[in-house]
């Protein structure tokens, strides 16, 4: 299998050079270590549909379900890792389209699980394009970085000016309660995103990028005191992005300091920015999906079901 332009461009990013050695067990981007997805949406009599899949293991979608009570017209896909984690070696492409006036969610089955790593590092680029008009929530579960693993991911986002994006990153500061060692314990973990309107005109770029050495993110103002991470960036036209800003509180839980929260506004009218940091998992997935029921409520004029016991 050819290995795909971006995940090749990818190679050449700086924080990456160090980590160039090859896997003793299998060379990088092998056959077998290369997972490709390719999700399209589109409205197909009066509905929104799931009318491209393809998929590579160990990257699965198996269909679109609409068990969204609250939003029936909604296809949902989860997305199965059959890989048991991500590796070393490993290179994964996603691509999600979502065509004029459709919409979709798109999630994962659970964690994402950077597994330790003593040579190279995985790898993960995605491009999202939604169109005039469509909504997508695209909110995987968190990423768990374990002690030595090196993990890049560039997501690419085409959105048009009509349209609405939820898309989310989570990340854990690693198994903190399996080894003291593995709280920061990885060498890197690099979270980028490009934000372009369809003509290619820019909107903005960021990126998380933390390293094993980085002693400021124990600071007070950064990661001090807390393990679990959200940015939730909502692109979305500004009266939308008005409205959700104005019903979302900022939370600051000054008795058991469990969690703080807040939303700015992203450069050049693009929409909000959630930024979250909690103690444990849930404290920051609640706080997600308090905004989430917000944006796609101001959005779509749909809510949340409720939430399942089990989450």
């Amino acid at each position: 299998m050819t290995l795909h332009p971006k995940l090749s461009q990818i190679d050449s990013a700086p924080e990456l050079q160090d980590f160039q050695s090859q896997p003793a067990q299998m060379p990088a981007a092998a056959l077998g270590k290369i997972g490709v997805l390719r999700l399209g949406f589109s409205m197909q009599k009066n509905r929104s549909v799931l009318h491209d899949l393809y998929r590579v293991a160990p990257l699965l979608v198996q269909q679109a379900l609409y068990w969204d009570e609250a939003m029936p017209e909604l296809p949902i896909c989860s997305i199965i890792s059959v890989g048991g984690g991500i590796l070393q070696g490993d290179r994964y492409k996603i691509d999600i389209t979502v065509e004029q006036g459709a919409c979709a969610h798109v999630g994962s089955q659970g964690a994402n699980r950077i597994h330790q790593m003593d040579a190279n590092y995985a790898s993960q680029h995605q491009s999202l394009h939604v169109a005039a008009g469509a909504y997508l929530e695209y909110l995987p579960d968190f990423t768990i970085p374990y002690r030595t693993s090196r993990f890049f991911n560039q997501t690419d986002i085409v959105v048009d000016a009509s349209a609405t994006v939820l898309y989310g990153e989570m990340m854990m500061s690693g198994r903190k309660h399996h080894h003291a060692d593995e709280r920061f314990g990885f060498d890197l973990l690099s979270m980028a995103v490009k934000v372009t309107r369809p003509d290619g005109t820019a909107l903005f770029n960021e990126k998380v990028l933390v390293g094993q050495a980085d002693a400021t993110v124990n600071y007070p103002a950064v990661m001090k005191g807390f393990d679990a991470f959200a940015n939730i960036l909502c692109l979305t036209p500004p009266d939308v992005a008005e409205r959700i800003e104005a019903l979302f509180e900022p939370r600051w839980d000054e008795d058991g300091r469990r969690v703080v929260s807040g939303v700015s506004r992203l450069p050049n009218k693009a929409g909000l920015t959630l930024r979250v940091v909690g103690i444990e998992s849930y404290d920051v997935r609640a706080e997600v999906r308090r905004f989430w029921k917000i944006v796609r409520e101001q959005a779509k004029g749909r809510t949340l079901p409720e939430e399942f016991i089990w989450r």
